[in-house]
């Protein structure tokens, strides 16, 4: 990252640092209050029906948070560029803090300007990004900028559906898709390259095998298995799809060597996120063909891979660029194992 000089406040000194700390603290607050609101015990006001919310707010909120955090502090990396710092971000920060006020209809407004207010983060977010990458010539990264188009349109129909019909199917399902391909599209990259890394200076020769043939196939059936899996929910085409998707996969992610990793519980953890990828895909291979009950695989993917990773990344991100150790520690770790069991129980009920 180049250096830079800055004298204001810490918070926004890194994008991981609003954005993260937005995330984690929308996390530990709307999980419970979804639990009162699915109870009956809290109304919930806004133009919405609460199962639309929790889906919207779990998908386009915290991982809207999540993701921004991610780019702008990886983007100076990528381009050399100095990173946003200061007034950017803390008006961005505002931004994403409005879109949860008006979904959770704390700010009384009508649906249209909800959804102005809340999509019009995800496209300053895009638009900062396409703006960096161009400048700094980092054409390489420049297709991430079609992941975040199309969760920004994913976001766009969510609140179409919700305008149109009262409620959102394709919307929901098409964020959640998007967000699992991008964790299957950086996480690819980043999971054998951190384990590289640590077995070589360990002295292993037996390294994660490089990006090939099956990755590229298997980021493929994913995106494929996915976008089936939003568009008709059941039938023998998408289960099938979905199934042929988990496989590969799991494969993919074995040559990676994670289990050699467990000395080292963050680096760990990376491996174990990105393993719900290939059972969440499996689980609603059998969802769709009506094995099962399709929220499983729902919660496997949202609470597993997309929170598990999600977890996992800024433990990482957080620790390494301010200087720590890359040790999860005790307190981490367990917080990581609580999400895990979160993510089997609520599947398995």
């Amino acid at each position: 990252m180049p250096r830079v000089t800055y004298d204001g406040p810490a918070l926004l000194s890194l994008g991981l640092r609003p954005f993260f700390l937005l995330a984690l603290w929308f996390a530990l607050i709307v999980v419970p209050l979804w639990w009162l609101i699915w109870q009956g015990d809290i109304l919930l006001n806004g133009p919405f029906q609460p199962i639309d919310w929790h889906v919207h707010e779990m998908i386009f909120g915290y991982g809207g948070a999540v993701i921004a955090g991610f780019l702008f502090t990886a983007v100076p990396n990528w381009t050399g560029r100095m990173p946003k710092q200061g007034t950017p971000l803390a008006l961005l920060a505002m931004l994403w803090l409005a879109g949860r006020l008006a979904m959770g209809g704390v700010v009384p407004l009508g649906a249209g300007m909800v959804a102005l207010v809340d999509c019009g983060f995800l496209a300053a977010v895009g638009l900062v990004f396409l703006i960096e990458i161009v400048a700094g010539r980092n054409w390489r990264n420049l297709k991430v900028v079609v992941p975040l188009g199309l969760l920004l349109a994913s976001n766009l129909i969510f609140h179409l559906e919700v305008l149109l019909h009262g409620t959102s199917e394709f919307g929901s399902r098409l964020g959640l898709a998007v967000i699992i391909f991008l964790i299957t599209l950086i996480g690819g990259r980043i999971i054998p390259s951190f384990t590289r890394n640590w077995l070589a200076g360990r002295g292993e020769t037996r390294l994660p095998v490089p990006f090939g043939r099956l990755d590229g196939i298997a980021l493929a059936s994913g995106a494929v298995a996915l976008l089936g899996l939003a568009l008709f929910r059941e039938g023998w085409i998408p289960a099938g799809l979905l199934a042929f998707a988990g496989v590969l996969h799991a494969a993919r992610l074995a040559r990676w060597r994670g289990s050699a990793t467990w000395r080292s519980p963050l680096l760990l953890m990376l491996h174990v996120a990105y393993a719900f990828v290939p059972v969440g895909l499996l689980a609603a291979a059998l969802g769709a063909a009506g094995t099962i009950g399709e929220a499983a695989g729902l919660h496997l993917l949202g609470i597993g891979a997309i929170g598990g990773m999600t977890l996992a990344v800024m433990i990482r991100a957080t620790r390494g660029h301010t200087g720590r150790d890359l040790v999860a520690g005790g307190s981490l770790t367990f917080a990581f194992c609580l999400l895990v069991a979160a993510a089997l129980v609520r599947a398995a009920v």
